[in-house]
């Protein structure tokens, strides 16, 4: 058990719980007089002989993340220690720099750095405004220019504290102003509650309990001023802990779930009390009264303060536990512990976990020591190796189980090979332990111990390992491409996500490469994953001004949907046509044709080019026509005109004035009837240019002269009356208003027969009954279709003595006896047919019309008789 002894004495006993200090990376490069930074684009490099924390504003980003720093004017150094112009440094969390930017003179001091959740550097100037760098190249993010947080004459800023999402402010006159969207383009700052500090009184310190963990979903900030503590939010404020009488609080700290306030009181009493206030948990006289310079939680159970060169850490029990460094030290609080950086190391001190406790305590005998004990023994071919299984075969699966998790918290690589031996010997022993947890134990080492190498320097412990997604999407934004991809490909990943992000930064990065020579470099990549998005590639060289190497691109992109409108974007469009008629998507079709047809509209151009391309393509076109008809009768127009489709142009113009006829606003008298006549001249002058189309074209020259009288008629007669109508109605409608002449006038101008002409006339005035001018009308001369008008006229009316007036010089008997017999005159009827030379068909018509005639005046007489009763 030695090397159990040797584990657990690098342990420190705070209460009845262990802690480890684990020095991750020492010593750091940058405290090597060699160091050399990364330049950014167009900052150049520049030599620091020495990065050292005590005359630089640094920010380190959790979960392992990088650390920016810029040197602090207002701090006095040593001539030549350091560079004549202030840079803004960014290193790995293993010292390794990543990039270098010069810090802008002429802006205002510099208050404070932090990281976003998204790992963009903020940069907290004493004015109040805010500038914002992307990672890992430095630069600004949208603009160089800082954007204002603060109210006009608000003094600037007196503290300030970040959390992932946001930044709450406090000003010199008192005020609080907090940003809840800090990572966005335009942040909505907003003033809280006026916390009430009198003038002669000091906020001696702040801190902040983060929206997530607020019942309201606000932040609440909490200020010590003189002897009490206030809670300021969007609703108001609330002294807190005034029964509890704990002094002056000089420095405060949140515990990472919320529920807890770390304070250190004026009399050198470090306090642990809800953040309510309610009570003191616990309390802890330190030997100093002057306040620490830092103070932060590790974990949930101690408390970190640090003096210059010490480091005390404090739990609820017993002794606390003290480091001493003779360098400065900053203090990075993680999810499950606190980084403790210094000039020169990387370090992690955290609570030991249940399962390395089991394994390495000292004097431990729990399943888990002896069954490490017993691969120790077996390596060495004891027999105590069996006689340990023994012991713990009972125990076996929670034994294999603490030497994984066990594993799973080590940084030290050839540790975590012993402790998986060892679950892999009691593996052997016991068939019942999921072998899926060791393999999965043993890819996340892999991965962890990957990203934790120098080179990446990116210490994350195995509670802080989220998913591979997220870890993979901070590798790639820091362009660390290569290990992000061998990850993905190692854990079975789709790669897609690492290879267009690689794509996209090496078309920015590669401005100076010829299009084709870029092109080939890329699809070597972009080919090794199937299925992969050219399009969104294509988009961002779009972006980045390399409009032909989008347009390749995007030759390659197999998805049309994706493709086409890429290929619009960049003024593609007879490719993008092309394309989307290749795909039968009409839908696409569609999209390309709007897109091409509103680009015409805003540049004010001519539509033939337009009109040509979708002329060739028979898809295009007709979804074009079928679209137009509904719609742009007026391009469809242009469209069949400039194509030659003079036909086509004419039918469209002839609905067109169908349209206008059946408008409301014709029946009220003439606006629209100019118009129409004009649409319906145009379509016979169209038809008119074929051979094919002579009836058509004569028929609209009709139509159109028809619609001139019918108007002039309208006109003339103030009735809306005769527009739309036939040649024949509107002879009709003239007889009955009394208008004969008009009536002539139509027949003549449209060469209406003599024929047709008596039987209009004869319904005419049937219609209105005038049986004088019918009767008059039959003596002007011989009627040129014989009298069967007048009798039709007359019967139709319900006149049988008219119409007796007229059957008698009807020629033809078979007219005669049909004549007679709609007038039930059977005897007159059967002596017509008999006269006819067809008497045997005639009289079958007549006895099927007498028969239909009883029929009906049967049920006449019927239906008297029942109303009579």
């Amino acid at each position: 058990m030695s090397s159990s002894v040797s584990v657990a004495a690098e342990w420190d006993l705070l209460s009845d719980r262990f802690y480890r200090r684990i020095t991750i990376y020492s010593p750091l490069p940058w405290s090597s007089p060699a160091t050399t930074t990364a330049s950014s684009s167009g900052g150049g490099s520049s030599g620091v002989s020495r990065l050292d924390l005590s005359t630089h504003i640094v920010a380190a980003a959790p979960f392992g993340g990088p650390i920016a720093a810029v040197r602090d004017d207002s701090k006095i150094v040593q001539l030549h220690s350091e560079p004549s112009r202030r840079r803004l440094l960014l290193f790995s969390s293993s010292g390794h720099p990543l990039a270098s930017s010069p810090w802008t003179p002429h802006l205002p001091r510099l208050h404070s750095l932090a990281f976003s959740s998204s790992l963009n550097l903020l940069a907290l100037l004493s004015d109040g405004s805010l500038l914002r760098f992307r990672l890992p190249d430095l630069n600004p993010i949208t603009s160089s220019s800082p954007v204002p947080l603060l109210p006009p004459a608000s003094g600037g800023v007196a503290d300030a504290v970040f959390w992932g999402g946001g930044v709450a402010i406090l000003t010199e006159d008192n005020r609080v102003v907090v940003t809840t969207d800090i990572e966005v383009d335009d942040p909505h700052p907003r003033e809280l509650a006026d916390p009430g500090v009198a003038e002669d009184e000091q906020v001696l310190c702040m801190a902040v309990v983060e929206p997530q963990l607020v019942m309201s979903g606000s932040p609440e900030v909490l200020l010590a001023v003189g002897d009490r503590v206030v809670a300021v939010d969007e609703d108001g404020v609330q002294v807190l802990g005034e029964a509890l009488e704990i002094g002056p609080v000089q420095k405060m700290a949140v515990s990472p779930n919320g529920k807890l306030l770390a304070a250190f009181a004026h009399d050198g009493r470090l306090l642990v009390i809800p953040t309510d206030f309610s009570r003191i948990i616990f309390e802890y006289e330190c030997d100093s009264a002057l306040p620490p310079d830092q103070i932060a939680w590790c974990g949930l159970d101690s408390v970190l303060l640090y003096w210059s060169e010490v480091l005390l850490m404090v739990g609820p029990n017993g002794d606390p536990v003290q480091y001493n460094y003779d360098e400065p030290v900053m203090l990075i609080p993680e999810c499950d512990g606190v980084r403790i950086l210094t000039n020169s190391s990387m370090e992690f001190l955290h609570r030991v976990p249940d399962s390395t406790t089991l394994i390495f305590g000292i004097g431990s005998m729990s399943p888990a020591a002896l069954l490490y004990d017993a691969r120790d023994h077996y390596d060495k071919q004891s027999a105590k190796a069996y006689d340990n299984y023994q012991l713990i075969s009972s125990s076996l699966p929670e034994a294999i189980e603490a030497c994984i998790d066990a594993a799973g918290y080590e940084f030290d690589v050839s540790r975590q090979h012993t402790l998986l031996r060892a679950a892999t010997y009691g593996l052997a022993f016991c068939s019942r332990f999921p072998h899926g947890r060791f393999q999965e134990m043993c890819k996340i080492l892999r991965v962890l111990n990957a990203v934790r190498d120098p080179e990446i320097g990116m210490p994350l412990t195995v509670k802080q390992y989220i998913t591979a997604t997220v870890l993979i999407g901070r590798l790639i934004n820091a362009n660390q491409h290569l290990l992000a991809l061998r990850i993905s490909e190692y854990l079975n990943l789709n790669p897609e996500v690492v290879i267009m992000h690689w794509a996209c930064e090496k078309i920015t990065a590669s401005a100076a490469i010829p299009d084709v020579v870029l092109l080939e470099g890329l699809l070597g990549k972009l080919r090794l994953c199937k299925g992969i998005s050219y399009a969104a590639v294509a988009a961002h060289a779009d972006k980045s001004g390399r409009r032909k190497l989008a347009a390749m691109l995007v030759d390659h992109e197999s998805q049309s949907s994706k493709q086409i409108p890429l290929l619009l974007s960049i003024d593609e469009q007879d490719k993008a046509l092309q394309k989307s008629i290749e795909s039968g998507d009409t839908d696409l079709v569609y999209l390309v044709l709007f897109h091409i047809w509103q680009k015409i509209s805003v540049e004010k151009s001519a539509p033939l080019d337009f009109f040509g391309v979708i002329n060739a393509r028979p898809l295009a076109r007709d979804l074009f026509i079928a679209y137009a008809r509904h719609s742009k009768h007026e391009a469809l127009k242009d469209f069949f005109l400039s194509t030659g489709r003079l036909q086509d142009a004419g039918f469209l113009l002839l609905k067109e004035s169908r349209e206008l006829e059946r408008n409301p606003m014709a029946s009220k008298g003439s606006p629209l009837h100019g118009p129409q006549v004009r649409l319906v001249e145009q379509a016979h002058r169209l038809f008119a240019e074929t051979k094919e189309h002579l009836f058509e074209s004569k028929s609209a020259e009709e139509h159109a002269k028809l619609l001139r009288v019918q108007h002039q008629l309208e006109v003339s007669t103030k009735q809306a009356i005769f527009v739309g109508s036939s040649v024949s109605d509107t002879i009709k409608t003239c007889i009955v208003m009394g208008n004969e002449r008009a009536a002539v006038k139509v027949k003549s101008e449209f060469k209406v027969p003599d024929k047709r002409w008596y039987w209009l006339k004869s319904c005419a005035l049937a219609t209105v009954g005038n049986w004088d001018a019918l009767e008059t009308f039959s003596r002007e001369k011989r009627p040129p279709g014989g009298y069967k008008p007048f009798v039709e006229a007359c019967i139709d009316a319900g006149q049988k003595t008219e119409a007796l007036k007229y059957i008698p010089k009807l020629t033809d008997p078979g007219e005669r006896s049909e004549a007679y017999a709609r007038l039930n005159m059977t005897e007159e009827a059967k002596k017509a047919a008999s006269e006819a030379n067809n008497g045997d068909e005639l009289f079958g018509r007549l006895k099927s019309t007498l028969a239909q005639n009883t029929l009906i005046d049967t049920l006449r007489d019927r239906l008297s008789f029942q109303g009579t009763y």
